[in-house]
């Protein structure tokens, strides 16, 4: 699986965006999807992730009630729609992959990553 993160760009505080990831092969209805960011100078930490039929999503606690994901495993492409936005969301977003879902946060479980997509909040 081959993944690709887009819709990066810079907004005001308080704005919002929406992140894709898109995919290529057949078997991407099959993989959990999870996004993860990283700031500058800053660790990359989980942001949330979604089960491959879209049945389940899980946030991580500073980001519950302003990001929200979706799937469309017709379109092979799994969205970040981002509200609310703040100065501390600046980072690059990037977007993973990995058949198991337990546990989610864990980044270095997942097998295959995309290239991020930066984000920059302004305020």
């Amino acid at each position: 699986v081959q993944l690709q993160a887009s819709g990066g760009g810079m907004v005001q505080a308080g704005g919002s965006l929406r992140l894709s990831c898109a995919a290529s092969g057949r078997t991407f209805s099959a993989y959990n999807i999870g996004w993860f960011r990283q700031a500058p100078g800053k660790e990359r930490e989980f942001v949330g992730a979604i089960t491959w039929g879209g049945s389940e999503t899980h946030y991580a606690d500073s980001e519950k009630g302003r990001f929200t994901i979706s799937r469309d495993n017709a379109k092979n492409t799994v969205y970040l729609q981002m509200t609310s936005l703040k100065p501390e969301d600046t980072a690059i977003y990037y977007c993973a992959a990995d058949r198991t879902w337990y546990p989610p946060v864990d980044m270095y479980k997942y097998e295959y990553w995309g290239q991020g997509t930066l984000v920059t909040v302004s305020s």
